[in-house]
């Protein structure tokens, strides 16, 4: 079976949040995922995997209920597609689910979508 997520963010929304409460940054986003966020497009790619981490809740069907966001890690591969890295309870939640993420922004909106499919092997190693 196949699921899947989709989630619109308003970037100024986000970069509101990061600049009135520093905190936001550090509560939402892992480490790894912050290394990301520099330079002039840096808000637009916290918008990106923030929707990213909602389209990921919508898969589960659970919202963001029951793991933390910094579990959800939205990272790039050397040709700079998403993907996720998983751990803790989030990656408990999605034991048995594969996943696909695409990203994209403007200045002022950015967008994600998530496909799930469910494996065999009963674990992401099986993507």
């Amino acid at each position: 079976m196949t699921r899947c997520g989709i989630d619109l963010v308003e970037v100024a929304r986000i970069q509101q949040s990061a600049e009135k409460n520093p905190r936001f940054v550090t509560r939402v986003f892992g480490d790894l995922e912050q290394e990301l966020f520099q330079g002039a497009s840096r808000y637009q790619r916290m918008a990106a995997n923030f929707a990213a981490k909602e389209a990921f809740s919508k898969v589960l069907g659970t919202g963001f209920r029951g793991f933390k966001l910094t579990e959800v890690q939205v990272l790039r591969d050397e040709w700079g597609a998403p993907f996720f890295q998983l751990n803790g309870a989030a990656a408990e939640k999605a034991r048995g689910l594969c996943f696909s993420v695409s990203l994209t922004h403007t200045r002022e909106y950015a967008q994600a979508f998530v496909l799930a499919e469910e494996t065999e092997k009963g674990g992401m190693d099986g993507c």
